[in-house]
């Protein structure tokens, strides 16, 4: 299973900011869609990630509220990205070994969608329920041996 087979299903619609938006107002819209990450984009370029581990601890450093900071100096300028060809178990590794939950899919320079890491383990769930229905309907459709003398 690639990437393009999660975004298929998913869809692709983005939230974005630029990274000189105040990041009161990335923060609103990440309550207001109910959604854990924005792409960051400049330019037409991708430029970083904006989660909420990222508001978090730029809250913190900001002795607890966001003021004026802008989201260039929250979010994460170097993005953990993979293409629409990468292969879901190297998906996996990735996302565990930096820790991230969310992965921006990029197809050359072009920003193709964002993958999070329970699209991730919702597609392996539901790849591994469809195989457990193919091998019971399998099992059950067994041909019985025939009784020989």
């Amino acid at each position: 299973m690639k990437v393009s087979d999660i975004l298929r299903v998913k869809g692709n619609t983005l939230y974005t900011v630029t990274p000189d938006e105040p990041l009161a107002n990335a923060v609103d819209i990440m309550a207001e869609r109910d959604i854990g990450s924005l792409v960051v984009m400049e330019l037409g370029d991708l430029v970083g990630m904006l989660t909420f581990r990222e508001v978090i601890q730029a809250i913190v450093k900001n002795g607890g509220s966001v003021g004026t900071l802008q989201v260039r100096s929250a979010m994460d300028d170097h993005p953990l990205t993979c293409t629409l060809e990468t292969e879901m178990d190297e998906v996996r590794r990735m996302m565990l070994d930096r820790h991230a939950r969310y992965m921006p899919v990029m197809d050359k320079r072009m920003l193709m969608g964002v993958i999070s890491f329970y699209d991730v383990a919702k597609a392996v769930v539901d790849s591994q329920n469809f195989e457990n229905k193919m091998l019971k309907a399998y099992i059950r459709d067994w041909p019985e041996e025939e009784k020989g003398g």
